[in-house]
């Protein structure tokens, strides 16, 4: 391998290995998104189950 092919070999692959990277970003920005409306999800029943519970104890 010459030096040319060495260079055009390194940067191929150093632009694949970027492109991997960003899209992992991407990936976690998402994942970090899901987990948040998931959580907001919870929350909200978690209220909604001790209202109701509260409600059964009052009557």
């Amino acid at each position: 391998m010459n030096l040319q092919d060495f260079e055009i070999q390194y940067r191929e692959t150093m632009a694949e290995t970027l492109n991997e990277l960003q899209t992992a970003v991407l990936l976690l920005a998402q994942v970090q998104q899901k987990i948040s409306t998931i959580g907001s999800s919870v929350q909200s029943l978690s209220e909604s189950v001790e209202e109701f519970i509260a409600e059964q104890k009052a009557e």
